[in-house]
């Protein structure tokens, strides 16, 4: 019997979409599903008559595969993870290679990966984006784990993954422990930035500008043409103007979004680094508001909203929306790989942040013409510390900064809210300020709590303390620093 290159755990629609993939790159898979009777309508239905080995038990399907075994997880993250590992590695030995392809927690993947090499055997945490369509027809993988395991699963990952338009896969080596998942997280904290923006974007157009859905699809359409060239663009494009039984489909969708955690932990980790990673922070804050839809509806009618209609140039202020929304894309990016670089700093990551620019260059949710852009800032300095400081992004913004404030400040006297984009703005501001008020609120800490202070007439590192009131003493708190 002829045995498998790789196994794969969970025949949900990614799983089924990754496998066909795999085998049409050449490539026997087994496959195998908690909920047998999956196994065979897979095999018996879109797999029927390809090179799958269909499994009905852990062992027959850890027997099915070659040494050294790969066995890929796609399940839900947390305890079944657990699970699958526990019933594998019985059945696994020292070299087999065990994966998660789903969207786990880096610190659970840190984890994994120290108890499975404890048992001899070698563990990935990888990211996977892309949806249903990038499974099946190439997505951007971002692998991490046990280094050794690379090669053996190279050739396949690097095979299945999306190319970029000179050939190359969007997927490398990420790092050791939780490096994978971790850049993954980022990834899709990044995804709910670009998302909240464009719908801030088309808030704008649809009720401050008047603007109808045909209107705002030819927009997009002819945006996605340019710089903002990119998946979401391109999506929403088609959005606006999708109809069910003659009605626009996005008018009959109710305003509540969901979210499976992942923009959390992305902005719990910030918090965790200080590293102020505000407008992802103001999109996920954006879904929670969005989700208490029957109190916004009953505070409307107590606190009567009221948007003005825009009364300026309407042609103009589209032109203003497309450079403000890149302008603040250009930022999100650049608090995202502020985190990363925070994150592998204190666990020691060799992070290659201009390859991950690459990963994220095709098939995944985020892809857009704009990564090439930041993967040859990171080529040019991979010491590079903020993306706004490279020359291309620095011209960039520079350039959008008039557009950025009138949409802003527009918004703002017309009554629409746009979280992610002002807070955008407000940490370009505050990231080319030299001196912030800060001294003040120092001030108030050493005030009321004994804080201390360092001074800018003495060097860093020399905290000291006022007695305010005369009555507080010398005493002063413990100096700590976020």
């Amino acid at each position: 019997m002829s045995q498998a290159d790789i196994g794969l755990i969970g025949l949900a629609v990614m799983g089924e979409n990754l496998v066909l993939n795999m085998e049409s790159k050449g490539f026997t898979v087994a496959v195998f599903n908690r909920t047998v009777s999956k196994v065979d309508d897979f095999i018996n239905g879109r797999g029927k008559g390809k090179k799958f080995i269909g499994c009905h038990s852990i062992e027959e399907f850890c027997k099915s595969l070659k040494r050294p075994r790969k066995v890929m997880m796609l399940v839900k993250a947390g305890k079944a993870v657990d699970d699958f590992i526990e019933l594998l590695l019985p059945h696994l030995e020292p070299g087999d290679i065990i994966m998660d392809g789903g969207n786990s927690h880096f610190p659970d993947t840190i984890r994994r990966v120290e108890h499975v090499e404890s048992k001899g055997l070698l563990y990935i945490g990888t990211g996977v984006s892309g949806g249903e369509e990038g499974a099946l027809k190439g997505p951007s993988i971002m692998p991490g784990g046990s280094p050794a395991a690379w090669e053996h699963v190279k050739p396949i990952f690097q095979s299945i993954a999306a190319k970029t338009d000179k050939g190359e896969p969007c997927c490398d080596w990420v790092g050791e422990g939780g490096a994978g998942h971790f850049v993954k997280m980022v990834h899709n904290g990044i995804e709910y930035g670009d998302m909240q923006m464009i719908c801030e974007t088309y808030h704008l157009m649809h009720h401050g500008l008047g603007m109808h859905n045909d209107e705002m699809h030819a927009v997009f359409a002819e945006w996605n043409k340019g710089e903002l060239d990119s998946y979401l663009i391109e999506i929403t494009r088609d959005i606006l103007a999708h109809k069910e039984d003659g009605h626009y489909t996005v008018d009959i969708i109710l305003d509540t979004a969901g979210q499976k955690g992942t923009g959390k932990w992305t902005v719990v980790e910030a918090l965790d680094h200080g590293q102020p990673l505000t407008l992802i922070s103001e999109a996920v804050f954006a879904r929670c508001i969005s989700a208490i839809k029957e109190e916004r509806v009953a505070a409307a009618k107590i606190l009567h909203p009221h948007i003005a209609q825009f009364a300026g140039d309407k042609a103009a202020f589209v032109e203003d929306l497309k450079y403000a929304l890149y302008a603040s894309k250009i930022v999100s990016y650049a608090q995202g790989y502020q985190l990363m670089r925070a994150a592998a700093k204190e666990y020691g990551w060799n992070l290659n942040y201009g390859g991950i620019a690459l990963m994220w260059r095709g098939g995944c949710i985020i892809r857009s013409a704009f990564l090439g852009k930041i993967k040859e800032a990171f080529d040019k300095n991979p010491g590079l510390v903020n993306l706004l400081l490279d020359p291309f992004f620095t011209d960039a913004v520079t350039k959008a900064q008039p557009s950025w404030r009138r949409v802003v400040s527009t918004a703002v006297n017309v009554g629409i809210p746009v979280p992610a984009m002002s807070s955008a703005l407000s940490y370009f501001d505050a990231y080319r300020t030299g001196r912030l008020p800060a001294n003040l609120l120092q001030a108030q800490r050493d005030y009321f709590g004994a804080h201390t202070y360092e001074r800018v007439d003495k060097p860093r590192g020399e905290f000291y303390h006022t007695n305010w009131t005369g009555r507080g003493g010398t005493t002063s708190a413990t100096t700590y620093v976020v």
